[in-house]
């Protein structure tokens, strides 16, 4: 049965995929907004059609004001799975997506991302991050926020990753406030070596925004671990588990060393616990 129903998804995907090409092509056209916000939400609404028809998927969104539809954020998120991308495209405004090149490199869906003005990231070329940034800055002065995981890659293991400083350098430089989400459940509802869907109870909340009035450069690496800490507590309260267990970075010796195992970890059986290192993404 699973079988069959995974089937029936992918067969739908590939279906919403071609049916929405010709019709972002035209609002392309049509579009005269700078940031092409019209074209952006109607590829954002295609793209998360999947995630209302597969049935394996239960998703809970919280936190949604409309307020956030009226100004331009930095947007942030935990990274888990490929499902999160068309799973925070249900939010209900357009943000523009920072993304790998490969994405943009594939056939109808690059296009599509090319046509909407998302953001391409190479992550071989050192040179590329400060191409991205420019653009991001561009998007959000004509009025679009953009989206970024700040993880760099998908977390293997369910524990946050380290930070990179690119969005948050961003949001300062741009003024703008730095909107983080928080996303769980998705670890194992898309495959990555197989082809059928798993059933996921899925959370995502949007969360308070953190302001970035007169802070500097100077002020980067603060405002990064200040986002990353809210993301965290979201994440280990859906889970029961104390903030320790849910973080991917080395942990001190003495009482964090104690916390529980965070997904995918395993405690020693005997002796000290050994603080648990980042993935390599």
């Amino acid at each position: 049965m699973k079988a069959v129903s995974s089937a029936l998804t992918w067969a739908a995907i590939v279906l919403i995929t071609l049916s929405a090409l010709p019709v972002i092509a035209v609002l392309r056209v049509l579009d005269r907004s700078p940031a092409r916000l019209r074209a952006g939400r109607a590829l954002r609404i295609f793209g998360s059609a999947f995630t209302r028809i597969n049935s394996a998927w239960h998703l809970r969104i919280t936190g949604v004001d409309p307020a956030t539809l009226r100004h331009p954020y930095v947007v942030v998120s935990n990274h888990l799975s490929a499902a999160d991308i068309p799973l925070i495209s249900r939010l209900p405004w357009e943000m523009k997506w920072v993304a790998k090149k490969a994405l943009f490199d594939v056939p109808v869906l690059g296009w599509m991302l090319h046509m909407v003005g998302d953001i391409p990231v190479d992550r071989k070329d050192p040179r590329s991050r400060a191409t991205v940034l420019r653009r991001a800055r561009s998007r959000i002065t004509n009025g679009a926020s953009v989206m970024f995981f700040p993880e760099g890659t998908r977390s293997r293991d369910g524990r946050l990753k380290t930070f990179h400083d690119g969005a948050f350098r961003l949001a300062i430089a741009a003024g703008v406030p730095v909107l983080p989400l928080a996303i769980d459940g998705t670890s194992d509802a898309l495959p990555t070596s197989g082809w059928q869907f798993s059933d996921a109870n899925i959370r995502l909340a949007v969360l308070p925004p953190v302001p970035t009035d007169g802070l500097t450069a100077d002020d980067v690496a603060a405002l990064r671990d200040r986002v990353r800490g809210i993301i965290r507590a979201q994440v280990a309260e859906w889970r029961g588990l104390p903030e320790a267990a849910v973080d991917g970075l080395p942990r001190p010796s003495g009482a964090l060393a104690e916390a529980p195992p965070g997904p995918g970890e395993e405690r020693a059986k005997s002796g000290p616990a050994a603080p648990s290192q980042p993935t390599n993404g």
